[in-house]
């Protein structure tokens, strides 16, 4: 089958996966290398730029390429790397670099946003986060790439380098276009934030039953409802909006929901449901994961061969790149 054209997507290695990174990503990831050349990377790299203790970088990278792989991303069908393994990433960064006005860095909302976080650590990488971005983009020739809303304004800046660098040397970068993924917002189970581990409000995919029961018995359903007596708003509970996901049938969530209004069902009978729901959905992903890690030379060599592929892909960009800048 000819496929449509190539995808480039990245995530910083945060470790073992959760819901909110599969329905957020890494669900589309799996989707998109049916009909696409996909080009996958753990950009280790970027996550320096707000890490201080990188002690647990390698064992972060290993635990999501391992969910990775486990969710389904396969690498006879995708190319999938660790960013630091394809040096001429960071070769093409300076080239970009040196195309890119700083007062345009300096505007971006989510420089301002970075450095309202980590007001200590606002380094030169922090800075060029976006330029070394576009080059993981350009260098492999991706055509399209799939982002939330959130992250569009980073690629729109990527076109702007790219056509920046076009008019200066010559028609060699290709210019991707955005393709905006209808990413849910994934609540936590606080119910009001982003699901993340920061927050440690998430539940992740491995996660044993009895992890999974303990922690969705601690999420915020409707806080208005105090007893199993009063009606509840299953439009605003978490339980419903996740459940209605992970329920094998269609049908039940809309029952349990009516059920809620009608104060015929309490939010710990609920709770109980959705905990055995998502116990099942996520048995395959527990059994698959734990065979490949089984055998973590396994996971090294997989990387190991996708970043041999991403080189030879990376290699012909830079030289093109090199040529035309003038460099001998």
């Amino acid at each position: 089958m000819d496929k449509k054209g190539r995808v480039f997507s990245g995530a910083r290695p945060t470790g073992r996966q959760h819901l909110g990174n599969y329905l957020g990503a890494v669900k589309n990831y799996v989707k998109l290398q049916e009909d696409y050349e996909c080009v996958y990377c753990i950009v280790d790299l970027h996550a320096l730029t707000s890490l201080t203790d990188t002690a647990n970088l390698r064992q972060n990278t290993y635990e999501m390429a391992l969910d990775w792989l486990a969710a389904g991303m396969d690498p006879e069908k995708s190319i999938i790397f660790i960013q630091s393994h394809v040096p001429q990433v960071t070769e093409l960064h300076l080239l970009l670099s040196m195309v890119t006005p700083m007062g345009r860095l300096t505007r971006l909302p989510t420089f301002k946003e970075k450095v309202r976080q980590q007001p200590d650590n606002v380094n030169y990488g922090l800075l060029g986060y976006p330029v070394l971005m576009a080059a993981d983009i350009v260098l492999y020739k991706a055509d399209t790439v799939p982002v939330g809303e959130d992250q569009a304004p980073h690629l729109e800046f990527t076109r702007e380098i790219v056509r920046r660098f076009n008019n200066l040397y010559g028609e060699v970068l290709i210019e991707p276009k955005i393709v905006l993924t209808e990413t849910p917002r994934i609540m936590g189970l606080d119910g009001v934030n982003k699901m993340g581990k920061s927050l440690d409000n998430h539940i992740e995919l491995a996660a044993e039953p009895a992890e999974i029961r303990r922690r969705i018995m601690t999420m915020v359903t409707d806080p208005q409802r105090k007893f199993k007596t009063d009606p509840g708003r299953p439009e605003i509970c978490n339980v419903q909006t996740l459940h209605k996901i992970f329920c094998p049938d269609p049908t039940v969530p809309a029952q349990i929901a009516e059920q809620c209004r009608n104060a015929t069902i309490g939010c710990v009978q609920h709770k109980k449901m959705f905990a055995e729901d998502l116990i099942q959905a996520l048995a395959p992903h527990r059994e698959r994961r734990a065979e490949l890690a089984a055998h973590p030379e396994r996971i090294w060599e997989i990387l190991d061969a996708g970043a041999e592929r991403a080189r030879k892909l990376a290699s012909e960009t830079l030289r093109e790149c090199k040529e035309a800048v003038g460099l001998p």
